[in-house]
């Protein structure tokens, strides 16, 4: 049983389904809807959606990235780094909407596995013996079912976690809040562009092409730090964010590749989020019963990691289950083989390694530039480089190279 019917639970029954393995997924939420805005698809998680047989709904739905761009206030150009195939990467980097994705994962989910059951929420567990027994809530009516295996992919709220872990395990926040939208608008640079300007520390504003079709859709996330760290209670990606809260940070901005003040204007819904996650766990389960996706690391959304993450934890848990013939033992295995990594990405997303380099640009030319070169050494430009890379990349060769997961 997997709890969560997000990208993350989607790609895991996809996953079971194709290595043979029967699974059913329930989601609180009453009906799946295509909600929320923007998400960049690495290609290491690209490889393995393809895998599975969605490369073509992928490229039909999604923007193919072809640079990852750093700029100052102004739009000047800081740093370009290429991304997906343009980096050498067999399979490409997408910038797609969430919810259409996520609409093309149930699709797939309800055509070979069968349909998740909605308006079902998790509510506790139990080891009983060679199993599970879940306690679920539908409605009024209680269910108890017993299942061989249990997994939470419920989110960074995940009720799973908050079970396995019910105390001392708080949402951290970086001070820092998001906002985030998605509007009609013409090309911004290449139209293929993810597009970094500023910082956080100062106001920081970034863009990238989620539809090259008609209508042209470009999300935009909005961050400035209004607050010092801290812990909240809850992080909703839904709630309603206000225009002048977050025009207010760049009515002084001058920017070059995009007309800020339109873009929030013209844009219909906007969300606010807290930039929030969890200190990384000594272990995410016990027994028959694990995390995935955002439950097992949520990570700051600076280096395209959450969804991309949750993939890679979905493979690497069905090849796991295929492959061991004790449940426990193949989570264990599970386990061993993804929390390092991704314990490792949620502590490197915590030092925000761009926005150092990128407020020392400020400082050195306020009113702008016209060559990096004047501002950064070639140094401080490698290191800005190598820093980004550690949160966003993986080894080109490696995964080009390596045997696939499927079963």
């Amino acid at each position: 049983m997997i709890v969560g019917g997000g990208i993350g639970g989607l790609s895991a029954a996809l996953s079971l389904h194709a290595a043979g393995l029967d699974c059913v997924v329930v989601e609180a939420a009453g009906t799946l809807r295509p909600l929320g805005v923007g998400i960049n698809l690495q290609p290491h998680a690209v490889r393995e959606l393809t895998e599975l047989g969605l490369g073509g709904p992928l490229a039909k739905l999604g923007v193919e990235t072809s640079f990852m761009t750093f700029a100052d206030r102004h739009g000047n150009v800081i740093l370009a780094l290429p991304r997906g195939r343009a980096a050498g990467y067999r399979w490409p980097q997408y910038s797609v909407h969430r919810g259409e994705l996520q609409m093309a994962l149930l699709a797939a989910v309800e055509e070979r596995a069968g349909p998740v059951r909605t308006g079902v929420r998790f509510e506790d567990f139990a080891h009983d013996g060679d199993g599970v027994l879940v306690t679920l809530r539908q409605g009024g009516r209680v269910l108890r079912e017993r299942v061989d295996v249990l997994v939470g992919a419920d989110g960074v709220q995940s009720a799973v976690r908050a079970r396995l872990w019910p105390s001392g395990d708080p949402l951290l926040w970086a001070g820092i809040r998001m906002w985030r939208g998605v509007v009609e608008a013409e090309p911004i640079l290449d139209g293929a562009t993810v597009l970094v300007g500023g910082s956080n520390l100062a106001g920081k504003f970034v863009t990238y092409h989620i539809s090259a079709g008609n209508p042209r859709l470009i999300n935009w996330v909005a961050e400035a730090k209004v607050a010092e760290p801290g812990t909240v209670a809850e992080a909703d990606w839904s709630r309603e964010g206000k225009l002048p809260e977050v025009a207010a940070h760049f009515a002084s901005w001058k920017y070059a590749p995009a007309d800020i003040p339109a873009l929030l204007h013209a844009t219909p819904r906007i969300l606010e989020y807290p930039m929030v996650d969890r200190d990384p766990l000594p272990q995410w389960g016990e027994g028959r019963v694990t995390l995935l996706g955002d439950a097992a690391h949520p990570m700051y959304p600076i280096g395209s990691n959450g969804g991309s993450q949750a993939v890679l934890d979905a493979r690497v848990l069905a090849r796991c289950l295929a492959t061991y013939d004790d449940p426990a033992l193949a989570l264990a295995a599970y386990e061993e083989e993804r929390r390092p990594p991704t314990s490792a990405l949620v502590l490197a997303h915590r030092a925000l390694p761009i926005e150092e380099t990128i407020k020392l640009v400020t400082e050195r030319a306020p009113d702008g530039f016209t060559e990096i070169g004047e501002v950064l050494t070639e140094a401080e430009l490698s290191a800005m480089a190598a820093a980004q890379r550690r949160i966003s990349d993986a080894d080109v060769r490696a995964l080009n190279e390596r045997e696939s997961w499927s079963v």
